[in-house]
């Protein structure tokens, strides 16, 4: 990733979404580009001109919390906007030349699996950075089936999204996890812009997928903590479920999620019925088995 490029045009794509109105300022004279000039984000954070100029092309060198803080006001960053350009600017600070890094071969503890396993009337599964889908317990690979079908390993959420045909039958709101996966990868990209293996996903997900590169080109992140996603799934139908994240504190970049049903709802009906087929049946093979009938 070039880190310059990606603060020029972070920087860029959220100046160009705030009016003057937004910001409290009065707009004068026509306007050749959306969005607020750099002088008006320069008076917003309150630096100078040229040194606003300076950030916005990509230099970030010695820049100072307070003024990325100050950046962040101006510009209106959310919590995941603000620590992605804390992120970038981290990144764009001088180090010794190092090649972009391979990562050991994603591993997880079988105390993890036992925890997963332990986990019962609840999706569960650990997943990185990359959105690879590491370990599941029987329900999890039971809500997944369409994914573990694939028979690329790990099983990859945004490849799955963005390249199988299968992802918006998959998915009610596909356009949503679509937005979402772009958001966690951009997000994690400024984290560690040196991944190889993140660097990769995305080259493969850009050469092969418009969808994916329109998402990327806006630069948007977010965090992925909690939220409801919509599920069509082949066996049991809608399902209507709520994730909540937790991140493994003694396995950086590993993270555990659960997907519950609210009780008495016809999801939590249907994700019953989804664990008694689980328990019967190898999800990934019968997906397969109904893939090529």
């Amino acid at each position: 990733m070039d880190t310059k490029q990606e603060i020029r045009e972070f920087l860029t794509s959220r100046r160009a979404r705030i009016t003057p109105e937004q910001a409290g300022l009065r707009s004068y004279g026509s306007r050749r580009v959306p969005g607020l000039r750099r002088e008006e984000v320069a008076v917003l954070a309150g630096v100078s001109v040229p040194y606003y100029t300076r950030l916005e092309r990509g230099d970030a060198n010695g820049v100072s919390d307070s003024v990325l803080d100050a950046l962040a006001r101006a510009l209106g960053l959310d919590d995941a906007e603000r620590a992605h350009l804390f992120d970038l600017a981290r990144a764009a600070q001088p180090t010794p030349s190092r090649p972009r890094r391979r990562q050991a071969k994603p591993h997880v503890r079988p105390e993890i699996q036992w925890t997963l396993d332990a986990i019962t009337g609840a999706a569960a599964f650990v997943s990185n950075e990359r959105l690879d889908l590491l370990a599941a317990n029987d329900l999890g690979r039971a809500l997944f089936s369409e994914l573990y079908a694939a028979p690329a390993r790990p099983v990859n959420t945004a490849r799955f999204v963005f390249l199988d045909p299968r992802a918006e039958a998959t998915f009610g709101d596909w356009e949503r996890v679509a937005g979402e996966s772009v958001a966690i990868l951009r997000s994690a990209a400024g984290r560690d812009p040196h991944n190889r293996e993140l660097s990769d996903l995305v080259g493969e997900l850009a050469t092969q997928s418009e969808a994916f590169r329109t998402r990327w080109a806006a630069h948007d992140v977010r965090f992925h903590n909690t939220g409801v996603k919509h599920f069509n799934h082949p066996v049991v139908g809608d399902l209507h479920l709520t994730y909540n994240r937790l991140d493994l504190a003694a396995d950086p970049g590993l993270t555990l999620f659960t997907y519950t049903a609210e009780p008495g709802s016809r999801s939590e009906e249907a994700l019953k019925l989804l664990g008694s087929w689980a328990a019967t049946v190898d999800p990934a093979e019968s997906a397969r088995a109904t893939d090529h009938s």
